[in-house]
């Protein structure tokens, strides 16, 4: 495959700025679901409610930056980057999106099986066994590989800096991992969203 480049961003993010976007996308995240969350729901008998508020947000968010993070994935490997120190930023707030993903859905997780016979868990297993199984128990540990894909991705991008885009091996491993972090995350999510529809409220 030949490389045509265009002109580069050859400077690389600085860590100030990779702490100020995780900082200020975590706390404005956070602030907005703290300010617009239906405070009564959120506790007692709905305690499952803030979790799956904080999941389904970061979830969510994930999802959006992980696009983005796919387009500048085919644009490395394709050689046609131009926004290098963004990808290094978005690989980093992506591992950090599918790590309090995977925090607020392990908490979920909870409630999904709590013993009750109002779980989702009891519901699925006496109505449709296949959708905890299947739907569910998959995208559980199907939604897992995110984490160490995204990490790897941004280990790579910022260990080795623009070297990254000289070394055609760094480019094809950082676009087929940040492909296939996108491909668990969009199973899961899809998945997730299905299971939410399934149970009646």
């Amino acid at each position: 495959m030949s490389v045509l480049y265009e002109p580069l961003e050859t400077r690389e993010a600085s860590t100030r700025s990779l702490v100020a976007v995780v900082v200020l996308m975590i706390g404005s995240a956070l602030g907005f679901t703290l300010m617009t969350a239906p405070v009564t729901k959120l506790l007692g008998a709905n305690a499952g409610a803030i979790p799956s508020a904080f999941h389904g947000l970061m979830a969510f968010m994930y999802l959006f930056v992980g696009t983005i993070g796919l387009y500048l994935g085919w644009r490395l490997l394709t050689g046609r980057i131009s926004a290098f120190a963004d990808l290094q930023l978005l690989a980093v707030v992506m591992a950090t999106l599918s790590f309090l993903a995977i925090v607020f859905g392990n908490w979920l997780y909870i409630f999904y099986r709590a013993k009750d016979a109002g779980s989702p868990r009891s519901y699925f297993m006496a109505n449709a066994p296949e959708v905890h199984k299947v739907f569910f128990e998959f995208k559980e540990f199907g939604a897992l590989f995110t984490l160490p894909l995204t990490v790897v991705a941004a280990f790579i991008l910022w260990r080795y800096g623009t070297q990254v885009m000289e070394r055609p091996w760094l480019r094809y491993t950082v676009a087929v991992v940040l492909g296939l972090s996108f491909f668990y995350l969009v199973v899961a999510f899809g998945l997730g969203a299905a299971v939410t529809k399934l149970k009646p409220a």
